[in-house]
């Protein structure tokens, strides 16, 4: 089911410059000595084709400005990760530090944030394009996250495979856990379903507001 894209207002062209202006400063920033030159240009393919997925399916299919910027939002915890390499980022040494962990869990942030933000923008596209009733629609989201979970992690042991044992090791940043893969999968399964979850609550509440005002009237 298409839907032709509405005019876009000078108030939504101002947020869409601006994510776009943001998500740029902040790739030139993490451009500069990257932690691993060849690390960060294998991570920043997941970045160009996104941007250039997003840039040339506008004119069809036009997302919210809500969901550009949860796809803003995953990115920028993207490029970060990608300047240090992901089992390198001082925040998740700050918080293996501070909670006594096992290991550097930005990674698995980033995996729970998949699912997290963009759960939102996945249901949009399920229920404008492919028509998914609003009912299903919350359960088909988890379902296309975890397969996207899924597929990336087995593009990645791929990659792994074809590249230098060392770049490989290094992107994949499974730091010697052997259900890596799996582990990230279900993180971003549970980002997306406490997210489903959290909009399922706000629209039975609202829902619950909109029947009891009908009564009262």
């Amino acid at each position: 089911m298409r839907t032709a894209p509405r005019p876009t207002s000078a108030g939504e062209r101002r947020a869409l410059v601006l994510l776009v202006a943001w998500t740029l400063v902040l790739w030139l920033v993490t451009a500069v000595a990257p932690h691993d030159r060849g690390d960060w240009l294998l991570e920043n393919v997941l970045v160009v084709a996104a941007v250039a997925l997003l840039v040339s399916t506008r004119h069809r299919f036009r997302f919210s400005i809500a969901a550009y910027a949860l796809f803003t939002a995953f990115l920028s915890l993207h490029l970060v990760g990608a300047h240090y390499t992901y089992s390198l980022t001082p925040l998740g040494f700050w918080l293996q530090d501070a909670f006594q962990l096992s290991r550097n869990h930005y990674d698995r942030i980033v995996h729970f944030c998949f699912g997290l933000l963009l759960a939102a923008p996945f249901r949009e596209m399920l229920m404008r394009v492919v028509g998914v009733h609003e009912r299903w629609s919350y359960a088909m989201v988890v379902v296309t996250v975890l397969g996207l979970s899924g597929f990336y992690e087995a593009t990645e042991g791929l990659v792994a495979m074809i590249v230098s044992p060392e770049l490989g090791m290094a992107w994949l940043g499974a730091q010697g856990d052997e259900w890596d893969a799996q582990k990230d999968t279900a993180l971003a399964a549970l980002g997306a379903a406490l997210a489903m979850s959290g909009a399922g609550f706000v629209r039975h509440r609202a829902a619950r507001r909109a029947a009891g005002s009908f009564s009262r009237s």
